[in-house]
């Protein structure tokens, strides 16, 4: 199998090469470039197509602005924000503008490590912590039940489908995916798909052999 392709963006060298050689002793990650600025990061990521962007907030550019043209112009590279943000409005508007996934810096290697490699493959990822905040934030007083919509996005990826695939499936773009998924994770209070198939079929809001 060829390596997971990183680009790592981020305003601080020491940083960057920090994260450089956390990744480089991984035989299925390839760091294969490092970025700035937002707009550095855009034409790189046009020039080496990563797999994985990684993306620090606060640069000159704005992070969140180069996760939004990237999710435009290069939707095949996924952007995993790395960033020392926490905040609701910050992690919302990472996510709405295209982000895949979301980690604190403070996050251990294992956890970046398990979060670049679910990123490649279009899966939602991100942080306890920061899952715990959404779930705060977009959590539906009706929390026990999901829209029929949402159910049907969940059944699919009970199936194994990757958001792309299920965008495909249902002729919905992966960003609208991505926001069904956080709308499920908030209702059901859980962090990742797994636990979210788990405590729907538990509770009787879907059926795993459902058509």
């Amino acid at each position: 199998m060829e390596p997971i392709t990183v680009l790592i963006v981020d305003d601080h060298p020491v940083v960057r090469a920090g994260l450089r050689g956390m990744l480089t002793n991984e035989s299925d990650i390839e760091v294969v470039g490092e970025a700035g600025s937002a707009d550095t990061a855009v034409s790189m990521a046009h020039a080496l197509s990563p797999a994985v962007v990684l993306m620090d907030l606060r640069m000159p550019g704005g992070g969140v602005e180069a996760t939004a043209r990237l999710a435009e112009q290069k939707p095949e590279c996924r952007v995993l924000v790395l960033t020392t943000y926490g905040s609701d409005d910050q992690i919302l508007s990472a996510v709405e503008a295209g982000a895949t996934g979301y980690l604190l810096k403070h996050a251990d290697r294992e956890e970046l490590l398990q979060a670049i490699r679910g990123a490649a493959t279009g899966e939602t990822v991100l942080a306890p912590s920061v899952a715990a905040r959404l779930t705060r934030r977009v959590r539906s007083p009706k929390r026990d039940s999901l829209s029929a919509r949402e159910a049907e996005v969940l059944r699919l990826v009970a199936r194994g489908l990757t958001n792309a695939a299920i965008g495909a499936a249902l002729f919905i773009s992966e960003a609208t995916v991505k926001t069904h998924m956080l709308r499920i994770f908030g209702k059901l209070e859980v962090a990742d798909r797994t636990a979210a198939v788990m405590v729907a079929v538990n509770r009787g809001l879907i059926t795993v052999d459902e058509d």
